[in-house]
């Protein structure tokens, strides 16, 4: 079952991580509370009128007799206490990356000598039971901050953790915009392949020393920026308790003589639901493009959501599911099953190169570039040098501004007659929340110098009229 402990906010913003035909409302705040994730579910399922269709305990996925024939599916669910038996064209497996809590106690020494509490983050969901207790959070993910920093108002004293240090980044990024918003564009993504490793490490490393040096707080990784990445994590208010004393900052636990303990990192995923054969998914768990099982007899499996993006997952999920829709209905057809497998080798020797060496970077895709990957297979990645020609204000938002799901909902399969307004609207659905106290002379920041702009608008002209003359 999923695990929410009551404080969590989310690390994507809400223009970030929205459906692509459904807008957050303008009033909800940026990085919304749980409940107000919860509530545009609820909003978004009434809309569409989805309810009737769920049910929520799948008991098995099994091939039905005729698979290789028909492709289709047993399904066995249960409802209001009775088990009920469906067959299903098509299936995708949504039950997400993080499902099972794991702790490596065999890595702790001592641990089954402590008399103290030790439990998984996964429990967690409140602070009051740590009340004047001496706390180590063992991890440097999003959650043991979340967790270090809470526990730090009712504890005696919070340790934090680390083998490896992090990156620690803020939610509030430049002129007080949403990070992603600010730096999940076209242009950025565009910027990092032209420009050297060395140059984006410098550039990210610095802009992340000026608010605090990482290594004087104890944070600083073994690793670089790029190389790195899985070792960035959200916390705001993590240096603000550092330097007040109220978290200290820990190396690797080499035995336990603390009150309580909290494990914070390890995850494992499994589908206990799922029929155990190799052709459905093999030891690695290989998918190509983390959606399709390569060697089965009828693509009409598709996991959606089993990666990790650096980004939203939500925006990712759905383009996912729009691809797997295509082709269970036969209107996209797969590559061969050697094609298939060797664009997985391929990817996989990519990330050993490009991420640190775990089971996470294995599944860990660059967002833009994954959501342009997957929208390339169903027709519905933007064309900038036509829209260009035919509405530059729009294509100027869409290289410049964030990269939100809309982008993909201006043509193809899903369109959205809406799409051209959100994404023009976009920046003001962000400011919105922020105006509580309205001014008189109050400017909305701009994300983008103006200079940016004209040199990127420059720059386009330049490129089409090359392309238009060499035609």
């Amino acid at each position: 079952m999923p695990s929410v402990y009551k404080s969590v906010i989310s690390n994507t913003s809400k223009e970030m991580m929205a459906y692509s035909d459904y807008p957050f409302p303008d009033h909800f705040p940026n990085y919304l509370h749980n409940s107000k994730i919860m509530e545009y579910l609820h909003m978004y399922v009434k809309h569409f009128h989805h309810l009737k269709h769920i049910r929520f305990l799948v008991c098995s996925v099994r091939k039905h007799s005729d698979f290789s024939f028909t492709g289709q599916w047993d399904v066995v669910v249960q409802a209001e206490g009775k088990q009920e038996s469906y067959v299903f064209d098509g299936i995708m497996v949504c039950s997400g990356l993080f499902t099972n809590p794991f702790m490596p106690l065999q890595k702790f020494p001592g641990i089954m000598r402590f008399k103290g509490q030790y439990i998984h983050s996964w429990e967690y969901k409140s602070p009051e039971k740590f009340q004047g207790k001496k706390i180590i959070v063992i991890g440097i993910g999003n959650s043991a901050i979340d967790l270090a920093i809470e526990l730090s108002h009712v504890a005696a004293q919070v340790f934090l953790s680390t083998r490896s240090g992090a990156w620690i980044w803020n939610r509030v990024w430049d002129s007080g915009m949403p990070m992603d918003t600010v730096l999940f564009t076209r242009f950025n993504s565009l910027v990092k392949k032209i420009f050297p490793e060395f140059l984006i490490n410098r550039w990210a490393e610095n802009k992340l020393n000026s608010r605090f040096n990482h290594d004087i707080y104890g944070l600083l990784p073994q690793h670089r920026y790029v190389l790195g990445f899985l070792k960035t994590s959200f916390g705001d208010d993590l240096p603000n308790y550092i330097i007040t004393g109220r978290v200290r900052m820990k190396p690797n636990v080499t035995k336990f003589t603390e009150t309580s303990a909290i494990f914070e990192d390890g995850y494992t995923c499994s589908f206990p639901f799922l029929e155990n054969n190799s052709t459905v998914l093999d030891i690695q768990r290989s998918m190509y493009k983390f959606v399709f099982p390569p060697e089965l007899e009828k693509p009409t499996l598709a996991f959606i959501g089993i990666l990790q993006p650096v980004g939203a997952t939500i925006p990712t999920s759905e383009l996912q599911s729009q691809w797997a829709v295509c082709v269970f209905k036969g209107l996209n057809k797969l590559p061969s099953v050697s094609g298939m497998l060797a664009d997985i080798r391929k990817k996989r020797t990519k990330l050993e190169k490009q991420y640190l060496n775990s089971p996470r970077d294995a599944r860990r895709v660059q967002y833009v570039d994954y959501m342009d990957e997957i929208a390339s297979e169903i027709a519905v990645k933007p064309n900038l040098f036509s829209l260009f020609l035919w509405d530059p204000k729009l294509a100027l938002e869409l290289f410049l501004g964030p990269c939100t799901s809309y982008q993909y909902c201006l043509q193809g399969p899903g369109k959205w007659a809406g799409a051209r307004e959100a994404i023009l609207t976009q920046r003001e659905w962000i400011i919105n929340p922020l105006r509580t106290r309205t001014l008189i002379c109050a400017q909305a920041p701009c994300c983008v110098p103006l200079w940016l702009k004209s040199i990127c608008v420059a720059l386009l002209l330049f490129v089409l009229t090359f392309i238009i003359i060499k035609g």
